[in-house]
């Protein structure tokens, strides 16, 4: 696998967890995981996947995708904080609880397949 595949690798597996993640928050609060109109998923799904790009960015993920120190975390940071930043511009709610649960949440998704893998490669030979 090259370094290209392993950052188109990294960036769906980012982005499913986040869906993941909004798909849950929806369907734990009974508003339907697509709500009334259909967009109920998207309108959740948009200001943290905005982050998480925003993240790709600021780390230059695609040189180390799965590196949670170099790529992971700032993944994270940016999209917990872009995205609860859009979700207070955009009228959604931001309360403290659902900031600890969405950052618990989505450190989980996005910097622990990374921390999981790289124990994968490290236990087949793959890293020094």
């Amino acid at each position: 696998m090259n370094i290209r595949q392993a950052a188109c690798g990294a960036a769906a597996l980012d982005a499913g967890a986040i869906a993941v993640f909004a798909a849950i928050g929806r369907a734990s609060h009974d508003e339907g995981i697509l709500g009334d109109d259909g967009l109920g998923l998207l309108t959740t799904y948009w200001p943290f996947a905005a982050g998480a790009a925003a993240g790709w960015l600021l780390s230059r993920g695609w040189n180390a995708p799965c590196d949670w120190r170099r790529t992971g975390a700032i993944v994270w940071a940016a999209t917990l904080v872009g995205g609860m930043a859009l979700r207070a511009a955009t009228g959604q709610g931001v309360q403290v609880s659902f900031v600890i649960v969405a950052g618990t949440f989505i450190a989980a998704g996005l910097i622990g397949w990374r921390v999981v893998s790289g124990a994968i490669a490290k236990r087949r030979g793959l890293t020094p």
